[in-house]
């Protein structure tokens, strides 16, 4: 950032892992010693605890240790306010702090960083608060920047919908994300995290350290975070220290309600299926989604099999294909498959190519009516009297956190697909508007 490289960076960290010390307080000191005549402004949830800070940032500037690095940096002995001290003439560098949805109105800066921009849970789950730091972060802080202004967030994560998951979501692309979780993860689970930030796969843990290995041993053991963990819960561990919040339950589903996860189904399914909600937007962004159930002679349902990424047509089509071809084979009655079909003639038409690309197969284009809160009830309503079974896999989690989500989460593709299987292998609902 220093050196103008990076223009979008977010740091994600447990608590009291030494992220404000390295970043609100060395950083600041470093950036003046380095770009003397550039103002930087500092925000935290607080403005006493920006002043905080800016008052060690201020004092490291004025340490002999610094001095002795740095002879020609020196501080303004008329300037030394902890919301607003100066570096003494020639230079015209400067630090501002402020608490986030404070004025900084006059304050223009080279540079920005938000530490800590949520003070608690309790506030991280109020939307009111979450739309007021945004519209701060859009009207205030982001108006005081200079054209090439760099700008750093690190927190810890609060809620998917904080200011750093607002940003990713609509301007994920610009930011340089580096996640520091309390314990490293497998591959597998970064995959999982990273896809939900728009990252790509394969990303090695920002550190080298194999699964498990703690942030820092000699602050908080393995075994110390272990305890931790069991404390706080796996919504708050999720969250602030592995730096990957999950929605909290909503209204609709319980987190409860998906505890029963099977090696696999009984042989005595009777009706079993794949629904595709398709992304409809052909961009390789929009996400599509499988889902395989089968519910057996009592009544119970089995979610056997989930797919869902976000997938150019070419590849979402030979998936889904490829898909068909291991349900027909791994089960005798998983022979049929429904397509939800959009409205209008691209929809018509996007659905009969399918068919035909799956000539060989029992294929139903779907065109469910209804909202998609209405279209869950039916299965809403087996979930709450626990005659649902998760074949344990990969896809458990994922699929488990973004039901829960349902309907205040940013994804429901799993849940659509979970409903048109459902609706079609009980006959509720929803009518089949075409057959190929």
């Amino acid at each position: 950032m220093v050196a103008g490289e990076t223009k979008r960076l977010m740091i994600f960290a447990p608590p009291q892992s030494g992220k404000s010390e390295l970043t609100s307080v060395r950083f600041p000191a470093y950036w003046l010693a380095r770009r003397s005549n550039d103002p930087l402004i500092l925000c935290s949830y607080a403005a006493n605890l920006a002043e905080s800070k800016s008052r060690h940032a201020r004092g490291t500037v004025e340490s002999t240790e610094f001095i002795e690095l740095f002879p020609n940096i020196e501080t303004n002995a008329n300037s030394r306010a902890v919301n607003l001290w100066e570096l003494d003439e020639p230079h015209r560098g400067q630090m501002v702090a402020a608490g986030v949805g404070g004025g900084i109105t006059g304050m223009p800066a080279a540079g920005g960083l938000i530490d800590d921009p949520v003070k608690d849970w309790e506030e991280a789950q109020s939307e009111l608060i979450r739309d007021k730091t945004w519209d701060w972060y859009k009207a205030t802080f982001r108006s005081r920047l200079w054209e090439g202004a760099p700008v750093v967030i690190i927190q810890t994560r609060w809620h998917v919908d904080d200011l750093s998951g607002r940003i990713i979501r609509e301007q994920g692309q610009d930011w340089k994300i580096v996640r520091c979780p309390a314990l490293a993860e497998t591959q597998e689970e970064r995959d999982i995290i990273n896809h939900s930030m728009g990252l790509p796969k394969g990303l090695p843990d920002p550190l080298g350290r194999l699964p498990g290995d703690a942030l820092c041993p000699s602050r908080f053991s393995r075994e110390e975070l272990l305890s931790i963990k069991k404390d706080v819960g796996s919504m708050v561990w999720s969250a602030l220290y592995q730096g990957a919040p999950v929605l909290a339950e909503g209204n609709m589903f319980k987190r409860a309600w998906f505890k029963n996860v099977v090696d696999y189904a009984p042989e005595r399914i009777k009706r079993r299926g794949r629904y595709w909600d398709l992304a409809f937007a052909e961009d390789g962004k929009s996400r599509t989604c499988g889902v395989l159930m089968g519910i057996d002679d009592d009544g119970i349902i089995y979610i056997e099999d989930v797919v869902v990424g976000q997938f150019g047509p070419d590849e979402r089509n030979r998936i889904i294909r490829v898909k068909a071809e291991q349900d027909k084979r791994n089960y005798d009655n998983a022979g049929r498959l429904w397509i939800e079909e959009e409205p209008g003639s691209a929809g018509k038409d996007q659905s009969a190519y399918l068919i035909k690309y799956l000539a060989g197969y029992a294929v139903y284009a779907d065109r469910p009516t209804g909202s998609k809160d209405v279209r869950l009830e039916p299965f809403r309503a087996q979930a709450e009297a626990m005659n649902v079974r998760l074949v344990r896999g990969p896809w458990n989690e994922e699929w488990v956190d973004e039901m829960c989500s349902i309907p205040t989460g940013l994804f429901r593709d799993q849940g659509d697909a979970t409903a048109g299987i459902y609706n079609r292998l009980a006959g509720s609902m929803v009518t089949v508007s075409s057959v190929y």
